[in-house]
């Protein structure tokens, strides 16, 4: 099968994750999306760990300062807000369908796991459960692919254009 197109990972990539996540990095793919400065900020993550585990996050947000972010709207009550916007808004609605559709497609790009077949993340294609998981999709896919990441992103107190990597990043 032929993958999303991802930034290969190094060893480097590797130790940085695992400092960014505070244990060894698992099952990672590639680099989706980094830092100005160049170090990761979304990994894309094998849809089996190496143990033999499915794992449907596909895209997962690493950089502690992102995951802060994401962290602190989700506990200001804003994923209520946009599933409601999801249940009021037609064209929100179907676009984060295709979200979804294009999440699966790029996980199956990778490997095809049966027991994960039709789930992506985030609470996706029909609530919003994760942002960190929507945040980490369209960090990688680009804006316009999935509006409720887009929306956690703009919302965010933390923005992918600004470094914020110093705590962990040993240069």
């Amino acid at each position: 099968m032929t993958t999303p197109p991802f930034d290969p990972v190094s060893e480097r990539d590797i130790e940085i994750v695992s400092a960014q996540l505070g244990r060894p990095a698992r099952g990672v793919v590639g680099i989706a999306a980094r830092c100005v400065c160049g170090a990761p900020t979304v990994v894309a993550t094998a849809p089996r760990l190496p143990q033999g585990t499915p794992f449907p996050t596909l895209y997962y947000l690493s950089h502690p300062a992102a995951t802060a972010a994401m962290s602190r709207l989700e506990a200001s009550g804003v994923m209520a807000e946009f599933t409601q916007l999801l249940d009021d808004d037609e064209d929100v609605r179907a676009a984060y369908d295709v979200a979804h559709h294009a999440y699966l497609a790029d996980r199956d790009r990778i490997d095809h796991v049966e027991e994960i077949v039709g789930f992506s993340a985030g609470g996706m294609p029909t609530r919003v459960k994760c942002l960190h998981a929507l945040a980490a999709h369209s960090l990688a896919a680009g804006p316009g692919v999935n509006p409720i990441g887009d929306l956690a992103l703009a919302r965010a107190d933390w923005s992918p254009d600004a470094c914020e990597c110093a705590d962990y990043l040993v240069r």
